[in-house]
């Protein structure tokens, strides 16, 4: 993407007509300008920074006419962090955007509307991030290694003292990981920490880059018996992940409206936030209607995550999962909870020839839930078992637009409904979830 600096551009007054899908202000006039830290509907002044073809990149100067959506950030590192884009948003003004966008892209790229709206899947707008990955950087010129999200639009580290949506106590583990990576000889080869928390435990992986030494092996060691967290070593790929002390423990989960407990390695996927994760899965079952004769399809199943809730309904299940070692974990889940009805099968998914023993079942019911690239690939596979009733989850709303257009208009389904799902607050993530019918 090229671009260049506008030197001694001069200050600009406009309106915020919408946010675009980072997040920034878009200020429509001569050249369209993307301006960060402003609300729809915002009279502000702005002054351009960086140019590009179809628009300027701009700094915010001052807002001159508040939205009345507009709250005070609860984060000190507000604006400087890119790990959020819109604390300064109300939640329920975030909420409805993102519903919007979803509408916007089903009717632009789709070209179709939901006979109905399911209501927002909601949870925690604070400290409901259990699992991420923190950047750390020696940075001579402050004399300490920063630990945390990168610059919004930059490639440094932000330097953050704590973060405000991590979960608890991660959230509070920002500036004692800086202290702990500072006194360490490795100080510049430890390039990030995977972070998840558990109900039984919190945990950190540091990948080092070099072998450590044994005065930051017992300072690490030390590190963990002081906050009460269990620290994982990564020299290589994650074949060689290694517990700093003692043998590997299980991490779990559990959705307990299901009654379900899931077991998971280190990096493994699952859903960043538990509560949301916990209504969706609970949704999604019911929005299938399954009754005890449905043979269901789970595709892009993972651990399990919703395999295993719709075997508890189902007379059958079968999930199919690119990653080997996430179905190994799907396979373990299902024994730990008692559930011989949920067989798994590794398959490339975005091969439209591979796995085709897995569509063979005389399926009643799909579930789908992709990554950001969407499932295209299978969709004609989908669309051959015949099923009557499918739920497609999605974490991005051009390619679940995409993808609905074709199940509509090419495959013999029509869009019966579909809403969003807050997994993210603050960010400009869109969550969200539709239900397809097969047209009759």
């Amino acid at each position: 993407m090229r671009r260049s600096r506008i030197e001694a551009a001069p200050i600009e007054e406009g309106v915020v007509a919408a946010l675009n899908h980072d997040g920034e202000g878009v200020v429509r006039g001569t050249k369209t300008a993307f301006v960060p830290g402003v609300l729809p509907g915002e009279t502000i002044r702005f002054q351009r920074q960086r140019r590009h073809r179809q628009h300027d990149e701009a700094v915010l100067v001052e807002v001159v006419t508040p939205s009345a959506d507009r709250v005070e950030p609860k984060c000190a590192h507000f604006g400087v962090c890119g790990g959020c884009s819109l604390q300064h948003y109300a939640p329920a003004a975030q909420l409805a955007a993102k519903q919007q966008e979803l509408a916007d892209n089903l009717q632009r790229i789709a070209k179709v509307t939901p006979q109905s709206w399911l209501s927002p899947i909601e949870g925690p707008v604070w400290r409901y991030r259990r699992r991420a990955r923190l950047g750390a950087k020696f940075v001579i010129k402050r004399g300490r290694v920063l630990v945390g999200f990168r610059e919004r639009a930059k490639p440094y580290i932000a330097a953050l003292e704590r973060c405000e949506i991590l979960a608890a106590p991660l959230d509070g583990l920002i500036t004692p990981l800086s202290d702990l990576l500072t006194g360490m000889a490795a100080k510049d080869s430890i390039p990030q920490i995977e972070a998840a928390v558990t109900p039984e435990l919190t945990l950190l992986v540091f990948r080092h880059l070099a072998a450590l030494s044994e005065f930051d092996l017992a300072a690490l060691r030390e590190f963990e018996q002081a906050h009460g967290v269990r620290i994982y070593l990564q020299s290589g790929g994650v074949e060689s992940i290694v517990p700093l002390v003692g043998q590997a423990a299980p991490l779990r989960y559990s959705l307990a409206n299901e009654g379900l407990t899931f077991e998971f390695e280190p990096t493994d996927f699952v859903q960043i936030n538990a509560a949301v994760n916990e209504t969706l899965v609970s949704r999604a079952v019911e929005l299938l209607q399954i009754g005890p004769e449905d043979r269901v399809l789970d595709l892009f199943c993972g651990l399990g995550n919703f395999t295993l809730a719709l075997a508890r309904k189902a007379r059958s299940v079968v999930g199919v999962e690119g990653d080997a070692g996430l179905v190994a974990r799907a396979r373990r889940n299902a024994e730990l909870n008692g559930l011989a009805n949920a067989s798994f099968q590794v398959a490339n998914l975005f091969d439209a020839e591979a796995g085709q023993s897995a569509f063979q079942g005389g399926y009643t019911r799909v579930l789908l839930d992709p990554p950001r690239a969407g499932a295209l690939e299978v969709l004609p596979r989908v669309a051959a078992t015949g099923a009557p009733r499918i739920v497609y989850v999605s974490c991005h709303p051009g390619t679940l637009a995409r993808d609905v257009g074709v199940l509509c208009h090419d495959l013999g389904y029509r869009l019966q409904s579909a809403g969003v799902i807050d997994m993210f607050p603050h960010t400009n993530h869109v969550e969200s979830m539709a239900i397809l019918e097969r047209a009759r």
